[in-house]
């Protein structure tokens, strides 16, 4: 099992969760979170006043795949939030050694 976690702009997160429900993905975490990159934010101007924005809003989605569905969760996650410009985002796989669903106690795939 994988753990892939992926940081995209927050306006691809309808088009990356469309993706990962075609390629049978069917659960996932969303969280906004704030950061940067080669981007290193940007500067924007308020009343006048101009000011940078040093940490960019994002969004973290956080998944467990098996091991078969890892290459087509990241290649939904790539098509679906690649928009050609700087900040499109990172995915992160790592490997899971335990899962437990809480409810019924199953283990490992079958908690998925």
């Amino acid at each position: 099992m994988k753990k892939v976690e992926a940081i995209i702009k927050p306006f691809k997160l309808d088009d990356v969760r469309e993706a990962l429900s075609e390629v049978g993905i069917t659960g996932m975490t969303a969280i906004e979170v704030k950061g940067f990159g080669r981007q290193k934010g940007h500067t924007e101007l308020y009343r006048g006043a101009e000011y940078v924005v040093d940490f960019l809003p994002k969004i973290k989605i956080e998944l467990v795949v098996t091991d078969e569905q890892v290459d087509r969760c990241i290649e939904a996650i790539t098509n679906a939030a690649r928009t050609g410009k700087i900040g499109d985002g990172k995915i992160f796989v790592t490997e899971v050694t335990k899962v437990v669903r809480i409810r019924t106690g199953e283990l490992d795939n079958e908690a998925i």
